[in-house]
């Protein structure tokens, strides 16, 4: 039989498991717009203007502000690979008509290629 205790534990889990996607960001809290671009780089933001004072205390002693973000946009603007496409993205080509046919040609005959299960590879 299974005790009260293993009961409201399980329950206690599940309920903090369910309402864990229920967090809603702060209005103020930074998007990808905080990265620059220098007219060649892209720039990091500056972390001290992300700082937001935390709401938290440790026995009576305000804890360090958290910098919203700062991480997360500092790595994406060092692996943006061209920075420009930032303030001008390139023009979209045409399309691929006959491609795009033949896509929709093997879908409707069934002849689609099946995907390689073994491996993460392509199919090829």
């Amino acid at each position: 039989m299974i005790s009260r205790h293993t009961i409201r534990s399980i329950a206690a889990a599940l309920a903090a498991l369910a309402l864990g996607g229920c967090f809603k960001p702060p209005f103020d809290m930074p998007d990808a717009s905080v990265i620059g671009y220098d007219g060649r780089y892209a720039v990091p933001p500056d972390c001290r203007k992300l700082a937001v004072p935390a709401g938290l205390t440790d026995a009576g002693r305000r804890r360090p502000a958290v910098e919203w973000g700062c991480a997360t946009y500092t790595n994406l603007a060092a692996q943006i690979a061209n920075p420009r496409d930032l303030v001008e993205p390139g023009p979209l080509g045409p399309a691929d008509a006959p491609v795009a046919a033949s896509a929709v040609w093997r879908y409707e005959n069934d002849k689609l290629t099946p995907l390689d299960k073994s491996s993460s590879r392509d199919a090829k």
